[in-house]
């Protein structure tokens, strides 16, 4: 059985998964709402096409 990624000491709950308890997937839970994991890409924002000069 794996263990839990949050503490590291505990095997996984089966309830749970793939935490040892409902405080560690609150606390993945609030990571992911404070910004904790990111995942990185590009910029969002349209690029502006160049103006065309004739």
């Amino acid at each position: 059985m794996a263990t839990c990624p949050i503490c590291r000491q505990n095997q996984a709950d089966p309830k749970y998964r793939p935490f040892c308890s409902k405080r560690c997937a609150d606390v993945d839970l609030q990571r992911w709402f404070a910004g904790g994991y990111v995942i990185p890409g590009g910029n969002d924002e349209p690029s502006t096409p160049e103006r065309e000069e004739d």
